[in-house]
């Protein structure tokens, strides 16, 4: 299974960004995707995830400006990310928790996206 990113880039503060991510394999069933950011000198951390149901979750930095979606019938998560601030700056990473032939739960990263905020 490969995670494959698209849309970062760079942008000025306030702007807006959509990162989108599709799951390609031999997949049975995708339980969670998500989000996940990571700068410099930092630890990766949570951005938003959603499950196959459609519950999502948030981390309290981006409450309010960005909105996680999915279409499960094509394993694609996307953030539509609003108000962008300098301290948004990170690589993005999608992650998806899916059901193979092989396995009942595995876990998937993409390689990562860029996304820059900055006058």
């Amino acid at each position: 299974v490969q995670l494959v990113e698209s849309g970062g880039g760079l942008v000025q503060p306030g702007g807006s960004l959509r990162l989108s991510c599709t799951a390609h394999g031999l997949i049975v069933s995708v339980y969670s995707m998500g989000w996940y950011r990571q700068a410099p000198g930092k630890e990766r951390e949570l951005v938003a995830t959603v499950t196959s149901e459609g519950f999502t979750n948030y981390a309290s930095a981006v409450t309010g400006r960005f909105a996680i979606s999915r279409e499960n019938t094509k394993n694609t998560v996307a953030l539509q990310m609003n108000n962008l601030k300098p301290e948004d700056s990170a690589v993005y990473y999608c992650r998806a928790l899916v059901q193979t032939p092989r396995s009942f739960t595995d876990d998937f990263w993409g390689e990562g996206t860029q996304v820059s905020v900055s006058a």
